[in-house]
């Protein structure tokens, strides 16, 4: 991979010797001679990945939904009135901010391709809905839950804030500009899709280890592994950008970041009282707690901060996951994915 450390100038990232870094204002076209390798083989590794939400059999999950205890029912409606809206979110920023801003064409072809996975899994997320929730009234509520459930709408208003804070920002012309895009990229990667999706990702696993609602445990096994891919490409920027421009990334941002990630778990907190109540065997808020603690302990140590609370992970039914699925993920058999796919993965630090 090509990158320049350089020193930057107060209005311009670019170098003395007049190569470009990947958040110099503009719109580079020439993919020949490629700048960031790195970002193609991405694109290419996520072609191999395709699914269809067609793959997906949610019949056996209407039965054990009538099975459910009515806190287990609050809990799955929860679940699915977030998934309505939280990929829609994550998909306007990628196109409203992410596109516009990383200036490398080798990154927007991963960028063009992970709106298609957003939009893979917002129509499976509608199906969800629509089988889970055949009453529409129902439905409309759940579509409507981040302004009628508080738990759902202090999430979104988090992420709101971090888009409203470079949404007006046509060109990173400054250091200032390049620091608010920079802190927008982390939110999204470590506190949206690195935390508020990998809560969502427990209770969902949490029903599989019960062995209830496989349908709706294989459709979050292929966003699962989307979402990971997605926030790995975010940090692979951010460690691109920083080796770029190093002060862009000081003790302030740092603390910025963590601060962040606190509010963040703090959200998470928040939609987890909501849907554990007095809590359920094996799962309730004092254990999320922890499990999202973790977590966000990993992503602040992926970024080279400390880890912010010393938290261990409490679910099992999480530690297995990467071995379990990820193993049958190569094993499928071929109708499940339409592209064979090749090589390995590993998801060790992502729980």
């Amino acid at each position: 991979m090509t990158s320049t450390t350089s020193t930057t100038s107060a209005t311009s990232a670019t170098s003395t010797t007049g190569v470009k870094n990947l958040l110099d204002p503009g719109f580079e076209l020439t993919l020949r001679p490629m700048r960031y390798p790195a970002f193609y083989d991405r694109y290419r590794d996520a072609i191999k990945n395709t699914w269809t939400v067609e793959e997906v059999d949610l019949h056996s999950d209407v039965a054990d939904l009538a099975r459910l205890s009515p806190a287990e029912q609050h809990m799955i409606g929860r679940l699915v009135a977030f998934f309505a809206t939280g990929d829609s979110i994550v998909a306007n920023n990628l196109v409203l901010t992410l596109y516009k801003h990383i200036n490398s064409p080798e990154a927007r072809l991963y960028l063009s391709r992970q709106l298609f996975e957003e939009a893979v899994h917002v129509q499976f997320y509608l199906t969800l809905l629509d089988t889970y929730l055949p009453e529409p009234t129902e439905r409309a509520a759940a579509f409507a839950a981040v302004e009628n459930i508080p738990s759902i709408r202090e999430k979104a208003q988090f992420c709101f804030r971090w888009m409203d804070s470079v949404e007006n920002i046509e060109r990173l012309e400054s250091r200032a500009d390049r620091r608010r895009f920079l802190l927008n990229l982390i939110c999204f990667a470590a506190c949206i899709e690195g935390l508020f999706f990998y809560g969502a990702f427990a209770y969902v696993y949490w029903f599989r280890s019960r062995g209830l609602l496989h349908g709706l445990a294989t459709g979050t096994n292929w966003v699962f592994r989307d979402e990971s891919c997605h926030m790995d490409f975010a940090f692979h920027v951010v460690d691109i950008v920083r080796g770029e421009e190093p002060d862009l990334f000081d003790e302030a941002m740092g603390e910025q970041v963590t601060a962040m990630l606190e509010e963040a778990v703090e959200a998470e907190l928040q939609f987890a009282r909501d849907l554990c109540g007095d809590g359920l065997p094996g799962m309730n808020t004092d254990s999320m707690r922890a499990y999202l603690q973790c977590v966000a302990d990993q992503r602040l140590v992926r970024l080279g901060l400390p880890a912010r609370y010393g938290a261990r992970n409490p679910f099992s039914f999480m530690e297995l996951q990467n071995v379990q699925e990820l193993t049958n993920f190569f094993e499928r058999r071929p109708s499940a994915y339409q592209v064979a796919v090749e090589g390995s993965v590993s998801f060790d630090d992502d729980f």
